[in-house]
């Protein structure tokens, strides 16, 4: 019998119409993709994994306090101090420091700090980032690391980082499942399977 679709408020549209007018005019690194194709995707990633509104919700906004001018309260008020917690909780706290310092950063609070919650959500975006960085290769070749900040080697260590710390730290639930689609993507980008 097909799983019936979980019921989601309006608020859940809400969130989108938030997000769309928060990341106006952005794209994703290096194209012409308007940026807000990113936040949905990982909503969903979320929806199909049968996750509850408040993380699907957290997924639509997970970089708006991070790559917008949208406030906190922005968030807090129509969507609750929930949502607002785990949007604060994915984003990263000093956009300016050294890329290294901001990806270690992340790392040591998704392996220490992170709510189950927070895993959830932050392991849906990093899977739709690698489902982005595969297709960009495919597309461009190896022209595509250019577009980042750092290069192919220094992003297949923190890839490889997140999947060490999502297998150690995800270890029932709908997690379980988007680790491994995440490991996968990782091993078709990077070529190996991560240590």
């Amino acid at each position: 019998m097909p799983q019936t679709a979980k019921a989601y408020s309006l608020k859940l549209y809400d969130a989108i119409e938030l997000a769309a007018r928060a990341h106006r005019g952005q794209v994703r690194k290096g194209t012409e993709i308007p940026y807000l194709v990113h936040p949905l995707a990982v909503a969903g990633i979320l929806i199909r994994a049968n996750c509850p509104e408040h993380l699907v919700i957290a997924g639509i906004l997970h970089d708006t306090l991070e790559d917008t001018p949208l406030t906190l309260e922005e968030i807090r008020l129509p969507f609750g101090r929930e949502v607002a917690d785990l949007v604060v909780a994915l984003s990263e706290p000093d956009k300016k420091a050294p890329w290294e310092e901001r990806k270690a950063h992340t790392l040591d609070h998704l392996e220490h700090k992170a709510t189950p919650d927070v895993l959830l959500v932050s392991v849906a975006d990093k899977l739709d980032n690698m489902h982005a960085i595969r297709e960009g290769l495919a597309s461009a070749g190896e022209a595509f690391w250019l577009r980042f900040n750092r290069p192919c080697e220094s992003q297949k260590w923190y890839y490889q980082r997140l999947v060490y710390v999502f297998e150690r730290r995800i270890k029932a639930g709908a997690g379980v499942a988007l680790v491994h689609a995440f490991k996968l993507e990782v091993v078709r980008v990077f070529g190996e399977t991560p240590a």
